[in-house]
């Protein structure tokens, strides 16, 4: 099935397109994603078990954290609006030899077909990548079922975060795509919370993250979110 929204920039598809047969390149324009997909991973698994839970990986690309959440033993749908992107993660499936279910379509969509289905939902790096991130997160949270998990992550409106994360790692050090980030589109935590305290949900934490470049890896920190960080919150059950 293949269904879209209104609420993506056309820019940013064609770009991740155009980049679509680099996804699994650990040398490639997304190895950082490869090398902070373990600490993404461990976020999650310090919250949820996912073995045999129905998990929906929201802005999946090439496949990468789905692959992760699979190979954890999740049920996994990966959902994207890149076309080449999950080209190139289909046929990933054939060296990993894990089941992913890789669908064209907004989350939007597919919560609106498929409401309360899912267990645990992750939309990571994909807020500051739309012009209606309160959208998204409403769509997300129409998918998970009545005390589910919602994991977010984005990157803070902060100047470190446009030194470090666009600066330095697009044009200096050339870890990220040139192009990947725009500085206006970034969240700030207490933006997000602001915009979560209006819905049904219990935040449960938000941890930063921090990338060292010299080592190539990634770990949490608590109080550091001057660049990247997490949200882990649960739905309300039905009363």
């Amino acid at each position: 099935m293949s269904q879209t929204s209104n609420n993506h920039y056309q820019h940013e598809i064609d770009q991740f397109d155009s980049q679509a047969a680099f996804w699994w390149d650990l040398n490639g324009p997304f190895k950082t994603l490869h090398q902070i997909n373990p600490v993404r991973l461990k976020y999650i698994t310090d919250h949820v078990q996912l073995h045999g839970q129905k998990v929906l990986d929201v802005g999946c690309g090439g496949g990468i954290f789905s692959e992760a959440l699979a190979q954890a033993g999740a049920q996994v749908i990966g959902l994207d609006l890149s076309q080449a992107s999950l080209q190139t993660a289909q046929l990933h499936l054939h060296e990993s030899a894990l089941e992913v279910d890789y669908q064209l379509q907004s989350i939007e969509s597919f919560a609106a077909q498929n409401p309360a289905s899912q267990d645990t939902v992750c939309c990571l790096e994909m807020l500051e990548h739309v012009p209606n991130p309160e959208h998204i997160i409403d769509a997300c949270l129409e998918a998970l079922k009545p005390g589910g998990w919602l994991f977010l992550s984005t990157l803070n409106r902060t100047p470190k975060a446009m030194l470090l994360g666009i600066f330095a790692a697009e044009h200096v050090l050339k870890i990220v795509p040139k192009g990947t980030h725009h500085f206006a589109q970034f969240i700030k935590p207490s933006e997000l919370v602001k915009v979560l305290n209006t819905k049904a949900v219990t935040i449960q934490n938000i941890s930063g993250m921090r990338y060292n470049p010299i080592t190539q890896s990634a770990s949490l920190h608590p109080q550091d979110l001057d660049i990247n960080y997490f949200v882990a919150l649960q739905k309300a059950n039905d009363s």
